[in-house]
């Protein structure tokens, strides 16, 4: 399974980083590269702002079980005398919705397909964004995507001499992703 392109967008939605991996591939020009980054970054920021929230359904309050203790003591409150449970704060701050994922924030646009190439897209908690585009067909991108970025943690963030958010310019990584999506195929 192939691998095209991949390209890495900086937290501000600029390019860093394009590689192209298959030979005939239609080139592109840097300035075509560049308003891929922007416009994908700006894509992504709307469909994060868009996703849809599903209203959460009525929370029961538990059932309350009588106790076999003995008779408590004048300092202890007894069990009938506690409140009664509130709901999450969670579902009250959200005014009654919640993300299909809840606990999982919203990330935005991970996956276009078509006939001809999939994009996948893996957001880090910093912001970078790895884009990599792909064939419809290809199986375990999570897989491809975790060893890319593995080797960008690797070879890129621990360069003494790489300053975040510019341009990409590491042969070692180059030479290490090449040789490993090579002996992938």
């Amino acid at each position: 399974m192939a691998v095209f392109s991949l390209i890495i967008i900086n937290k501000a939605g600029g390019l860093v980083y394009q590689r192209e991996f298959q030979p005939g591939l239609r080139k592109l020009s840097t300035n075509d590269y560049l308003v891929l980054a922007g416009t994908f970054h700006g894509v992504h920021a709307i469909t994060r702002s868009i996703t849809p929230k599903l209203p959460l359904a009525a929370i029961p309050n538990p059932p309350i079980t009588p106790t076999t203790a003995t008779t408590p003591s004048p300092n202890i409150a007894s069990p009938s005398s506690t409140s009664t449970p509130t709901p999450s704060s969670s579902s009250a701050s959200a005014g009654g919705y919640t993300y299909p994922n809840p606990g999982v924030p919203a990330t935005g646009l991970e996956s276009l397909e078509t006939d001809k190439f999939r994009l996948t897209c893996f957001q880090t908690l910093t912001g970078t964004k790895f884009l990599l585009f792909t064939e419809p067909t290809m199986a375990n991108i999570d897989v491809v995507m975790k060893k890319i970025y593995e080797l960008y943690a690797d070879f890129v963030m621990k360069n003494p001499f790489y300053q975040l958010e510019m341009p990409v310019r590491c042969e070692a990584f180059d030479r290490n992703l090449q040789g490993w999506l090579r002996g992938r195929a």
